[in-house]
């Protein structure tokens, strides 16, 4: 069965994201949210995304509107019925999602698939939540979802074949490149990339370096875009943290335990550059 409509269940940095490149890829697409305000926020921010590809001539003016006379927004979950793939990209916490995914079961049409974006919660405990599990898989984005040419392809021990073959064919009709992955938590990025990061503040921590040195020794010598620390203020203090206890629960490695100083800064409200200040001051 074709993708041609897409659902996308979330509007902040993630969905919106996910909805600007699929519609841009050609997709008809329904953004959802909780409320008017977030579905305003979520598509102004689409909107400015795409006009920052046109400034940068990565896009036509015309390609520009042409995406956006694609998207429609909505506040009702019923406006998601008759989507053929259903996107989730909602905060990470397993109960939020296996609640969106029971609803989504209910009201997208049967042969539909269902996708979560989530970047460190097991797929198949939120497959629970529905009575088709073999339409069930994990399309993990990475932001910027615009700039970011990767999709985790994750599927369960209930996913059938043809479902990762569609789900995989539609991620690439995007433009990116996929990596299928097994169903455990952080899947091949962040499990790698989340030890490192944590790492990376322990040895600051522990003086084995300025932030800054730290930084600049990863960019320079290991050829790295940002800094660890950078990365961190970049993704949030309080979001590292957050899926360092997911995965320090999981595998019950050290090596994801978060060191005493993230907790420190996250309790001072030091998140990062969404709250103007983190390992860096962006005041």
């Amino acid at each position: 069965m074709a993708i041609n409509k897409v659902g996308v269940c979330g509007c902040g940095q993630m969905g919106s994201g996910i909805a600007e490149v699929c519609a841009r890829a050609g997709y008809q697409v329904v953004v959802y949210e909780i409320d008017q305000s977030l579905l305003d926020g979520g598509l102004a921010r689409i909107e400015k995304s795409l006009a920052r590809a046109v400034a940068k001539a990565k896009i036509s003016e015309q390609e520009k509107e042409a995406a956006l006379a694609r998207i429609s927004g909505c506040t009702a979950t019923e406006n998601l019925r008759d989507n053929d793939l259903v996107i989730e990209a909602v905060f990470e916490d397993i109960q939020t999602k296996q609640h969106i995914f029971s609803m989504l079961d209910e009201i997208v049409q049967p042969d539909a698939i269902l996708a979560t974006n989530t970047s460190s919660i097991s797929v198949s405990s939120i497959a629970t939540a529905t009575d088709r599990g073999d339409r069930v898989i994990g399309l993990h984005f990475f932001n910027p979802v615009p700039v970011m040419p990767l999709v985790e392809v994750v599927p369960t021990v209930l996913t059938s074949e043809e479902t990762v073959g569609r789900a995989r064919a539609f991620a690439e009709s995007l433009g990116k490149t996929t990596v299928l992955a097994s169903d455990t938590p952080g899947f091949i990025v962040n499990r790698l990339l989340l030890a490192f990061l944590i790492d990376a503040i322990r040895a600051y921590e522990q003086g084995l370096g300025s932030k800054e040195d730290i930084d600049n020794a990863l960019r320079l010598g290991a050829g790295h875009p940002m800094g660890p620390l950078t990365l961190c203020d970049f993704i949030g203090l309080d979001v590292v943290a957050h899926v360092a206890d997911t995965f320090f629960d999981a595998y019950g490695e050290a090596r994801f335990k978060a060191p005493p100083l993230l907790t420190q800064m996250i309790a001072v409200g030091h998140l990062g550059r969404k709250a103007g200040r983190g390992f860096y001051d962006y005041g």
